[in-house]
C-alpha cells in the first residue's frame, strides 16, 4: 500500500511539475524542476528504494522506442554520417578518454568502472533541449541531426555501459579486439531482433484486431508491450535489448501497424503515448531529486571511509568532466567541419562543412545531459567499488549542462527569429493540391457509376449531383492552394472556421439536450467522440 501511494504521488508531482513552469514569471527547463520537487519530497521524507538492474528495464526502452517512432528514417538515413559522427564516433572518443581520466583523478575507483560513467555521460537529450530553447529557434536541419544523435548515441552508450559493467563485475576480461567483435554482434543483433519482432508483432496484432473488431484499448496495450518484449527477447538471445527497442520504434511506422489502424485507435495512441514519455521522463527526473539527497550524504560517507578524495575536490571534477565533455564535442565537431568530402563514398560534404563558429558553439552545448544518462547511472550495481562517487558526478554533469544550456543557448541564438515554416508551408499546399486532384478524379468516376446504376434502378440522380458537386467543389479549391492563390487559401482557411464554429455549436446543442434528458447517456457518449474526431480532422490536428 505505501509503495502504492508513493507511484500515485510521483504522478501527481510529475502532472504538477508541467503547470508549475508554465506559471513561473521566468523560464526553468522542466527537467530542472522535477529534479527541485524531487528534493522537496525527500525533505518530507519521501524515498524510493529500486532495484538498479529493474530501473533500466523499466524506464529505457519505452523512452527509446518512443523517440524511435518520432524519428523520420529518410532524414535520418539523409544525416546518416553526420548522426555516426556524432553518436558513434565522439561517443567512443569521449569513453576513451573520460574513462582514462577519471581513473586517474579517482584512485579507488577502478578503470571499467570509470569507463561505465563515461559511456553513460554521453548520451544527450534533445527533449530536455527543447524545452530549454523551445520549437523552432534550432533550424531543422540542425535539429534533425542532434535528435538523429540523441537517438543513437543513447543507444551506443548504454551498450557501452553494459559492457564496462560486466568488465568491472567480473563476467567479461578486457580484452579490447574481443571487445569490439562483441560490441559489433551484440548492436547488429539488437538492431535485426527489434526489426524483425516488430514486423512479426505487427502482423500478430492485425490478426488479433480482426477477431476485437479493431478494439482500439486492446491494440494500445499490446503496442505499449512491444518495447519491453522486444528488449526482453534480444536480451535472451545476448544482443542489445536497447538497440532492439530503438529499432522496433523505428520500424513501427514502417509496419503499417498504426498506419492501418481505425482513426479512433490513432488518436487515442498518440495520446497515450504522448502521456506515457511525459510520466516515465519526469518519474526519472523525479527520482534524481528524491535520492539526491542521500546521494550526497553517500558520497560524504564514501569519502570519509576513503581519505584520497574530498567532497569539494568532487565538485571540482565535475566541473572539469563537463568543460571536457564541451572541450571534445566542440574539438570534433570543428574537426568534422575542415574534414574532407570522403566518407562512405559520397561527394555531398557533412552538414557541418556549412556551420559557422557559432552554430558549432550553439551544437557544442546543444549537447545536454538528461534522463538517459541519470537511468544509466543508477543502474550501475550497489557491488562496484565508488559507485556513489560515480552517480554523484553524473548528477552534477546533468545539472550543469541544463543550467549552463539556459544561459549560453539564449545568448547563441539571440537575433535569431522563430523559423520561417514558408517552406514546409509551401510544400504542404502543394502536396494538398496533387492530392486533391487525384480525390476529384476518383470522385468523377464514382459520380458517373453511380448515376448508371440509379439509371438503371430508376432511383433519384439529383441527390447524387448535389453530394458530388458540394465535394468536389470543396476539393477543386483546394487544387488552387499549390499555386498559392490568396482567394483559394483564404477559402480554405473560411471553410475551415466555419466548419469548427458548426461543430461547437453542434456540441452545445447536445449538451443541453442532454440537461435536459432528451437524450440517454450511451448516446451522447458516441455522438461526443463522433464530434471530437470530426474537429480533429478538421483543425489538421490528426
Amino acid at each position: 500500500m505505501e509503495l502504492f501511494s508513493i507511484i500515485l504521488l510521483l504522478v501527481l508531482i510529475v502532472s504538477l511539475s508541467g503547470v508549475v513552469v508554465k506559471m513561473l514569471p521566468i523560464q526553468i527547463p522542466l527537467p530542472l524542476m522535477q529534479i527541485l520537487l524531487g528534493c522537496i519530497l525527500a525533505a518530507f521524507g519521501v524515498y524510493v528504494k529500486f532495484d538498479p538492474e529493474l530501473f533500466l528495464v523499466l524506464f529505457i526502452p519505452p523512452l527509446l522506442f518512443a523517440d524511435g517512432r518520432k524519428t523520420s528514417v529518410k532524414d535520418f538515413v539523409y544525416n546518416f554520417r553526420e548522426i555516426v559522427g556524432l553518436a558513434l564516433v565522439l561517443v567512443v572518443i569521449s569513453i576513451i578518454a573520460l574513462g582514462y581520466i577519471l581513473h586517474w583523478m579517482l584512485p579507488n575507483v577502478q578503470l571499467a568502472a570509470a569507463l561505465a560513467l563515461a559511456a553513460v555521460l554521453s548520451p544527450t537529450d534533445a527533449v530536455a533541449l527543447s524545452g530549454i530553447v523551445g520549437k523552432g529557434r534550432i533550424e531543422k536541419e540542425k535539429m534533425e541531426i542532434i535528435e538523429g544523435e540523441a537517438l543513437m548515441n543513447d543507444a551506443s552508450g548504454l551498450v557501452s555501459l553494459k559492457f564496462a559493467i560486466a568488465i568491472a563485475t567480473g563476467l567479461l576480461e578486457f580484452d579490447l579486439l574481443q571487445i569490439s567483435i562483441s560490441f559489433f554482434v551484440v548492436a547488429v543483433g539488437g538492431l535485426a531482433v527489434g526489426v524483425l519482432f516488430t514486423w512479426l508483432y505487427a502482423r500478430i496484432l492485425r490478426k488479433i484486431n480482426q477477431l476485437t473488431n479493431n478494439d482500439p484499448a486492446i491494440q494500445i496495450v499490446l503496442l505499449f508491450l512491444l518495447p519491453f518484449a522486444a528488449y526482453i527477447i534480444a536480451e535472451e538471445c545476448h544482443c542489445s535489448g536497447i538497440l532492439a527497442a530503438v529499432s522496433a520504434g523505428m520500424t513501427v511506422n514502417h509496419s503499417g501497424m498504426m498506419r492501418n489502424a481505425p482513426l479512433t485507435t490513432r488518436l487515442q495512441s498518440d495520446s497515450a503515448w504522448s502521456m506515457l514519455t511525459f510520466v516515465f521522463n519526469g518519474f526519472v527526473f523525479v527520482l534524481l531529486g528524491i535520492q539526491l539527497p542521500s546521494i550526497l550524504n553517500n558520497t560524504f560517507a564514501e569519502n570519509q571511509t576513503d581519505a584520497s578524495i574530498e567532497l569539494w575536490q568532487l565538485c571540482l571534477i565535475v566541473l572539469f568532466v563537463f568543460i571536457v565533455l564541451m572541450g571534445t564535442r566542440f574539438a570534433w565537431l570543428w574537426a568534422m567541419k575542415h574534414m574532407p568530402t570522403m566518407p562512405f563514398g559520397t561527394k555531398r560534404p557533412l552538414a557541418f562543412r556549412a556551420y559557422t563558429n557559432r552554430d558549432l558553439l550553439i551544437s557544442t552545448f546543444a549537447g545536454v545531459r538528461g534522463a538517459i544518462t541519470l537511468a544509466g547511472v543508477l543502474s550501475i550495481p550497489m557491488t562496484i567499488a565508488g559507485r556513489y562517487q560515480l552517480v554523484f558526478i553524473a548528477t552534477g554533469i546533468i545539472l550543469i549542462s541544463l543550467i549552463v544550456a539556459v544561459v549560453i543557448l539564449p545568448i547563441l541564438l539571440r537575433g535569431s527569429v522563430i523559423l520561417d515554416n514558408s517552406k514546409q508551408d509551401n510544400e504542404i499546399l502543394t502536396v494538398k493540391g496533387q492530392m486533391a486532384e487525384e480525390a476529384i478524379i476518383s470522385l468523377e468516376k464514382m459520380q458517373n457509376n453511380l448515376l448508371q446504376e440509379t439509371s438503371e434502378a430508376g432511383l433519384d440522380q439529383e441527390i447524387i449531383h448535389e453530394v458530388g458537386s458540394r465535394v468536389i467543389g470543396s476539393l477543386r479549391r483546394r487544387t488552387g492552394l499549390k499555386d498559392l492563390e490568396q482567394k483559394a487559401l483564404e477559402a480554405e482557411n473560411l471553410e475551415r472556421r466555419m466548419r469548427l464554429v458548426a461543430i461547437g455549436a453542434e456540441r452545445t446543442a447536445l449538451l443541453q439536450m442532454k440537461i435536459r434528458n432528451e437524450v440517454s447517456e450511451e448516446t451522447f457518449e458516441h455522438l461526443n467522440t463522433d464530434l471530437d474526431i470530426y474537429e480533429k480532422m478538421i483543425s489538421g490536428d490528426v
